[in-house]
Protein backbone atom coordinates (compact mmCIF):
# COMPACT_ATOMS: atom_id res chain seq x y z
CA UNK A 1 0.00 0.00 0.00
CA UNK A 2 1.11 3.57 -1.13
CA UNK A 3 2.43 5.12 1.74
CA UNK A 4 0.05 8.68 2.94
CA UNK A 5 1.86 11.67 1.41
CA UNK A 6 3.33 14.10 4.44
CA UNK A 7 2.10 17.59 4.94
CA UNK A 8 4.26 20.05 6.59
CA UNK A 9 2.38 22.40 8.05
CA UNK A 10 4.02 25.78 9.09
CA UNK A 11 3.42 28.13 11.80
CA UNK A 12 4.99 31.56 12.41
CA UNK A 13 4.35 33.31 15.76
CA UNK A 14 5.48 36.95 17.30
CA UNK A 15 4.70 37.45 20.74
CA UNK A 16 1.99 35.27 21.16
CA UNK A 17 2.19 33.16 23.88
CA UNK A 18 -1.17 32.69 25.09
CA UNK A 19 -2.23 31.50 21.65
CA UNK A 20 0.49 29.36 19.92
CA UNK A 21 0.08 26.14 22.27
CA UNK A 22 -3.80 25.88 21.65
CA UNK A 23 -2.98 26.48 17.56
CA UNK A 24 0.28 24.19 17.69
CA UNK A 25 -2.09 21.23 19.81
CA UNK A 26 -4.62 21.62 17.17
CA UNK A 27 -2.35 20.14 14.40
CA UNK A 28 -0.98 17.69 17.06
CA UNK A 29 -4.35 16.23 17.46
CA UNK A 30 -5.48 15.77 13.92
CA UNK A 31 -6.87 12.80 12.85
CA UNK A 32 -4.35 12.67 9.92
CA UNK A 33 -1.19 11.43 11.35
CA UNK A 34 1.34 11.13 8.86
CA UNK A 35 2.42 15.60 9.70
CA UNK A 36 5.10 17.41 10.22
CA UNK A 37 4.84 20.83 12.46
CA UNK A 38 7.63 23.58 11.40
CA UNK A 39 7.17 26.55 14.12
CA UNK A 40 9.27 29.67 13.57
CA UNK A 41 9.27 32.47 16.08
CA UNK A 42 10.08 35.50 14.58
CA UNK A 43 12.30 37.37 17.12
CA UNK A 44 9.39 37.19 20.09
CA UNK A 45 10.62 39.16 23.04
CA UNK A 46 7.89 37.54 25.63
CA UNK A 47 7.55 33.64 26.57
CA UNK A 48 6.66 32.43 23.07
CA UNK A 49 9.61 30.10 22.17
CA UNK A 50 9.18 28.88 25.86
CA UNK A 51 6.04 27.79 25.63
CA UNK A 52 6.76 25.92 22.25
CA UNK A 53 9.34 24.09 23.53
CA UNK A 54 7.38 22.44 26.55
CA UNK A 55 4.90 21.00 24.21
CA UNK A 56 7.79 18.50 23.47
CA UNK A 57 6.37 16.79 20.57
CA UNK A 58 8.36 15.16 18.00
CA UNK A 59 6.12 16.27 15.12
CA UNK A 60 7.57 20.09 15.99
CA UNK A 61 10.56 21.33 14.54
CA UNK A 62 11.62 24.46 16.05
CA UNK A 63 12.98 27.20 14.18
CA UNK A 64 14.29 31.04 15.59
CA UNK A 65 15.00 34.39 13.75
CA UNK A 66 17.58 36.38 15.71
CA UNK A 67 15.29 39.48 14.96
CA UNK A 68 11.72 39.89 13.95
CA UNK A 69 11.43 39.90 9.73
CA UNK A 70 7.67 39.74 8.81
CA UNK A 71 5.64 36.95 8.19
CA UNK A 72 6.53 36.47 4.40
CA UNK A 73 10.33 36.11 4.86
CA UNK A 74 9.45 33.56 7.62
CA UNK A 75 7.12 31.08 5.97
CA UNK A 76 9.36 31.27 3.53
CA UNK A 77 12.46 29.89 5.82
CA UNK A 78 9.79 27.18 6.54
CA UNK A 79 8.83 25.99 3.19
CA UNK A 80 12.50 25.71 2.47
CA UNK A 81 12.96 23.27 5.26
CA UNK A 82 9.77 21.08 4.98
CA UNK A 83 9.92 17.69 3.23
CA UNK A 84 6.37 17.51 2.46
CA UNK A 85 4.60 16.98 -0.68
CA UNK A 86 2.34 19.64 0.47
CA UNK A 87 2.11 22.48 2.66
CA UNK A 88 -0.62 23.46 4.98
CA UNK A 89 -0.75 26.96 6.64
CA UNK A 90 -2.18 27.35 10.30
CA UNK A 91 -1.85 30.53 12.12
CA UNK A 92 -0.62 31.25 15.93
CA UNK A 93 -3.79 32.52 17.20
CA UNK A 94 -6.07 30.55 15.32
CA UNK A 95 -7.84 26.33 15.46
CA UNK A 96 -7.98 23.74 12.92
CA UNK A 97 -10.57 21.02 14.03
CA UNK A 98 -9.32 17.68 13.85
CA UNK A 99 -10.68 16.40 10.83
CA UNK A 100 -9.21 19.43 8.97
CA UNK A 101 -6.24 18.16 7.07
CA UNK A 102 -7.44 14.67 6.35
CA UNK A 103 -10.59 16.43 4.49
CA UNK A 104 -8.81 18.84 2.60
CA UNK A 105 -5.90 16.26 1.51
CA UNK A 106 -9.09 13.69 0.16
CA UNK A 107 -10.87 16.88 -1.27
CA UNK A 108 -7.40 18.21 -3.39
CA UNK A 109 -6.58 14.84 -4.37
CA UNK A 110 -10.18 13.79 -5.13
CA UNK A 111 -10.44 16.93 -7.37
CA UNK A 112 -6.43 17.02 -9.18
CA UNK A 113 -6.69 20.61 -7.23
CA UNK A 114 -3.23 22.34 -6.76
CA UNK A 115 -4.64 23.93 -3.51
CA UNK A 116 -7.97 24.00 -1.01
CA UNK A 117 -8.97 26.46 1.74
CA UNK A 118 -11.95 26.43 4.17
CA UNK A 119 -14.52 28.54 5.45
CA UNK A 120 -14.42 29.06 9.13
CA UNK A 121 -16.09 30.06 12.39
CA UNK A 122 -15.23 33.65 13.83
CA UNK A 123 -14.03 32.58 17.73
CA UNK A 124 -16.32 33.81 20.08
CA UNK A 125 -18.95 34.34 17.66
CA UNK A 126 -21.58 33.20 15.82
CA UNK A 127 -20.14 34.95 12.17
CA UNK A 128 -19.03 32.64 9.46
CA UNK A 129 -16.57 33.29 7.12
CA UNK A 130 -16.74 33.44 4.20
CA UNK A 131 -20.54 34.44 4.18
CA UNK A 132 -23.18 34.69 1.45
CA UNK A 133 -19.68 36.00 -1.10
CA UNK A 134 -19.11 31.81 -0.44
CA UNK A 135 -21.15 31.49 -3.51
CA UNK A 136 -19.82 33.81 -6.14
CA UNK A 137 -16.89 32.64 -8.60
CA UNK A 138 -13.31 33.31 -6.68
CA UNK A 139 -12.18 35.33 -9.86
CA UNK A 140 -14.90 37.64 -9.20
CA UNK A 141 -14.22 37.71 -5.30
CA UNK A 142 -10.70 38.48 -5.54
CA UNK A 143 -11.31 42.14 -6.83
CA UNK A 144 -13.29 43.39 -3.83
CA UNK A 145 -11.78 41.09 -1.14
CA UNK A 146 -9.15 37.91 -0.48
CA UNK A 147 -11.32 34.95 -0.42
CA UNK A 148 -9.02 32.64 0.65
CA UNK A 149 -8.75 32.41 4.86
CA UNK A 150 -4.68 32.03 5.13
CA UNK A 151 -4.38 29.66 7.79
CA UNK A 152 -6.80 27.43 6.11
CA UNK A 153 -4.65 26.75 2.85
CA UNK A 154 -3.61 23.37 1.79
CA UNK A 155 -1.38 23.67 -1.22
CA UNK A 156 1.06 21.44 -3.24
CA UNK A 157 4.83 21.87 -2.11
CA UNK A 158 5.17 22.12 -6.02
CA UNK A 159 2.65 24.57 -7.24
CA UNK A 160 3.49 26.81 -4.74
CA UNK A 161 7.46 26.32 -5.49
CA UNK A 162 6.55 27.09 -9.12
CA UNK A 163 5.02 30.32 -7.94
CA UNK A 164 8.30 31.15 -6.32
CA UNK A 165 7.11 30.66 -3.26
CA UNK A 166 5.93 33.79 -0.71
CA UNK A 167 6.22 37.15 -2.78
CA UNK A 168 8.68 38.70 -0.41
CA UNK A 169 7.92 42.26 -1.77
CA UNK A 170 5.04 42.07 0.02
CA UNK A 171 5.30 42.48 3.90
CA UNK A 172 1.61 42.79 4.33
CA UNK A 173 -1.46 41.36 2.38
CA UNK A 174 1.19 38.05 1.16
CA UNK A 175 -1.40 35.43 0.99
CA UNK A 176 -3.45 37.80 -0.85
CA UNK A 177 -0.71 38.51 -3.45
CA UNK A 178 -0.12 34.98 -3.72
CA UNK A 179 -3.86 34.23 -4.25
CA UNK A 180 -3.36 36.40 -7.35
CA UNK A 181 -0.50 34.25 -8.98
CA UNK A 182 -2.10 31.22 -8.48
CA UNK A 183 -5.47 32.71 -10.49
CA UNK A 184 -2.87 34.10 -12.76
CA UNK A 185 -1.15 30.80 -13.17
CA UNK A 186 -4.72 29.14 -14.14
CA UNK A 187 -4.00 26.83 -11.07
CA UNK A 188 -6.87 24.89 -9.76
CA UNK A 189 -7.59 26.37 -6.16
CA UNK A 190 -11.31 26.11 -4.48
CA UNK A 191 -12.70 26.58 -0.87
CA UNK A 192 -14.63 23.88 0.66
CA UNK A 193 -18.23 24.40 2.15
CA UNK A 194 -17.28 23.11 5.29
CA UNK A 195 -16.16 25.12 8.08
CA UNK A 196 -12.64 23.35 9.65
CA UNK A 197 -11.22 26.48 11.32
CA UNK A 198 -11.48 28.55 14.03
CA UNK A 199 -10.45 32.26 13.45
CA UNK A 200 -9.41 34.96 15.75
CA UNK A 201 -9.84 38.40 14.96
CA UNK A 202 -8.47 40.57 17.87
CA UNK A 203 -5.08 42.00 18.54
CA UNK A 204 -3.71 40.10 15.38
CA UNK A 205 -1.59 40.92 11.79
CA UNK A 206 -5.43 42.56 10.07
CA UNK A 207 -6.98 43.85 12.69
CA UNK A 208 -3.65 45.87 14.05
CA UNK A 209 -2.23 46.97 10.80
CA UNK A 210 -5.57 47.42 8.36
CA UNK A 211 -4.04 50.63 6.63
CA UNK A 212 -0.67 48.89 5.95
CA UNK A 213 -2.75 45.52 4.91
CA UNK A 214 -5.39 47.70 2.16
CA UNK A 215 -2.19 48.87 0.76
CA UNK A 216 -0.53 45.90 -0.13
CA UNK A 217 -4.05 44.62 -1.09
CA UNK A 218 -4.52 47.58 -3.00
CA UNK A 219 -0.60 47.14 -4.81
CA UNK A 220 -0.84 43.50 -5.53
CA UNK A 221 -4.69 43.35 -7.00
CA UNK A 222 -2.58 45.58 -9.89
CA UNK A 223 -1.04 42.25 -10.95
CA UNK A 224 -4.25 40.70 -11.48
CA UNK A 225 -4.55 39.82 -15.18
CA UNK A 226 -8.74 39.17 -15.11
CA UNK A 227 -9.43 39.16 -18.57
CA UNK A 228 -6.25 36.51 -18.78
CA UNK A 229 -8.40 33.85 -17.17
Amino acid sequence: MKPEPLVSVIISVFNDQERIAKAINSIINQTYENIEILVIDDGSTDDTLIRIKSLNSQKVKIFTNDKNIGLTKSLNILIKNSKGDFIARQDADDISHPERIATQLNYIKKYNLDAVGSRANIQNSKIKLPGLSFYFPMKFQVLFKNPLIHGTLLIRKKSLVNLGLYDENFYYSQDYKMLIDLLNEKMNIRIINKFLYDLNIDNNISTNFKKEQREYFLKAKRYYKFFNL
